[in-house]
């Protein structure tokens, strides 16, 4: 199938069934073949699109010639008559993940910096691009999500991320390419076997190829109807999850422990995958039913990794970001500062000022500091008509007991005037106020 800035047109269009209407294009551009291809087929059908374009190149400075490269993009993407923008990253070659893993992450960490609501970022993966990551995937064991290999177009920051150029193979774009006569960057690093996909590209495809001529643009075609399976289990899995509370987070167990074995696994890697967090391997999965799911009632199990943890309280399975290494600090004084992290998984505390009701300025003028439980606090929440102990709080809100040193406390001097977003202290309010968000939070009962 040959490409032309008209398919590409078209094949966008298409994604839009699946996405929002793109404000503005932003190009993955890394200055290659296919990136080039993209950019230019992008540029050429402006006026049919109408959307405004960004060049982005990422460099990782991993390269000696890195510097050249970017000068290079930023020259094509002037040709071009587009608006381009370079970003630096580090890469940490050191954390145990791979160079190709860890470049990967600082890309995608650049990329999500930069979106703003309904950009499309594009990325030039194509055909034989696809073909790569089902075989790797297949050899890794992943189930049909892995096997649908790369997403046509997903949800990516507050806008898209979408590959219009997978039904095409990476000869249509070489003769798009030389049809316009097109220059682009070398990477070197793409011939380096030790990266398992330089080597399944370089060294196990051409022998497939070889013995079944098409094999790419067949694998194409499996990924699709792996795709279309994987988004089946979807829909039962969002079936199921209203089932079980609607919550991705919290999970209720006694409905849980009625679904089959199977269904269980497909609902808690649906609601993993929606929380946005690393989805657990099929030893990890059967870990969580063992040893979390048919833990003893007054048990509190946790079963981690990577960045999730799996917990347990009563009648509740919690599905959150770890939390390891949110040591609580020592008292952080807000000042004029509105937005506090808070540390690892717990979110963050954000002061909107002139809300409808909140806390009162004058208490606000005393400075606000941001504490931890330590024990014996104490509040009279508003509306409530004794102070009574936080401790007493949290027991009768049925917050989960590893959250109850952790949540955020803010006092105006001695006084504790806010327990996050929970509850705000009798006379410490007024209407309008400063509110209180607590954005990100784990689950909290």
């Amino acid at each position: 199938m040959s490409f032309t800035s008209e398919a590409l047109n078209l094949a966008l269009q298409a994604l839009c069934k699946d996405a929002e209407p793109p404000q503005r294009y932003v190009v993955a551009f890394s200055g290659g073949l296919d990136s080039t291809v993209l950019l230019h087929a992008l540029a050429a059908s402006a006026a049919q699109h109408k959307a405004a374009i960004l060049a982005v190149h990422i460099d990782h400075d991993l390269q000696s010639g890195s510097d050249q490269w970017a000068e290079q993009c930023k020259r094509t993407a002037a040709d071009f008559n587009v608006e381009f923008r370079q970003e630096r990253v580090t890469v940490d070659v050191h954390g145990g993940k791979g160079q190709e893993a860890a470049a990967r992450d600082a890309r995608y960490a650049a990329f999500e910096r930069l979106m703003l609501p309904g950009d499309w970022l594009l990325s030039a993966h194509h055909q034989d691009d696809q073909a790569e990551t089902l075989l790797l995937n297949l050899f890794r064991g992943s189930g049909l999500a892995g096997l649908a290999g790369i997403a046509s177009v997903r949800r990516f920051a507050p806008g898209w991320l979408a590959r219009p150029l997978l039904p095409y193979s990476q000869d249509s774009l070489r003769s798009y390419a030389d049809l316009h006569e097109l220059a682009w960057i070398d990477d070197p690093s793409n011939d380096d076997r030790v990266f398992d996909r330089n080597f399944l590209r370089h060294e196990v495809m051409p022998i497939i190829e070889s013995r079944w001529p098409g094999a790419a643009q067949r694998l194409y075609r499996s990924s699709r109807i792996a795709s279309e399976a994987a988004g089946l289990l979807d829909e039962l899995g969002a079936i199921d999850l209203a089932r079980l509370g609607g919550r991705c987070d919290r999970l209720q167990l006694d409905a849980l422990k009625s679904l089959t074995a199977e269904r269980q696994r497909n609902v808690l890697r649906f609601a993993v995958r929606k929380l946005g967090l690393a989805l657990p391997s099929a030893a990890q999965l059967q870990r969580v039913l063992d040893e979390v799911v048919l833990a003893r009632v007054d048990a509190e199990p946790i079963l981690s990794w990577g960045d999730v943890e799996i917990r347990r309280f009563r009648n509740g399975l919690y599905i959150q970001r770890s939390m390891v290494g949110s040591s609580t600090p020592a008292a952080i004084s807000l000042g004029e500062n509105d937005y506090q992290e808070l540390g690892a998984g717990l979110g963050a505390l954000r002061l909107e000022r002139d809300a409808a009701q909140g806390l009162d300025r004058r208490v606000l003028e005393r400075g606000l500091e941001l504490r931890f439980r330590q024990g014996g606090e104490k509040i009279r929440p508003l509306d409530q008509p004794h102070t009574k102990t936080l401790k007493n709080l949290l027991q009768e809100e049925s917050i989960v007991p590893w959250m109850r040193d952790r949540i955020p406390l803010l006092y105006a001097g001695d006084e504790l005037v806010a327990v996050a977003d929970i509850w705000l202290a009798q006379g410490a309010v007024s209407s309008p106020g400063v509110a209180v968000h607590w954005e990100n939070r784990p689950p909290i009962h």
